[in-house]
């Protein structure tokens, strides 16, 4: 049986934490930040967990 393979796509995007969890980067920090307040792209850049719906299909992609 083949072995199933990771989508590079998702393994770029989230990181697996020591105790299993997911995290991801937040949207909204890649351009147009002269008009975003600082404020708003320290919040930003912070990394957060990925929401409990989507964990599932997450681990799916990174062969967990």
């Amino acid at each position: 049986m083949p072995k199933m393979k990771t989508h590079s796509g998702a393994a770029k995007r989230f990181k697996v934490t020591g105790s299993g969890g997911l995290r991801r980067r937040k949207a909204f920090k890649s351009h147009l930040l002269e008009k975003k307040s600082s404020k708003r792209t320290r919040r930003l850049s912070k990394e957060s967990a990925v929401h409990g719906s989507d964990v599932r299909e997450v681990k799916r992609l990174l062969g967990m």
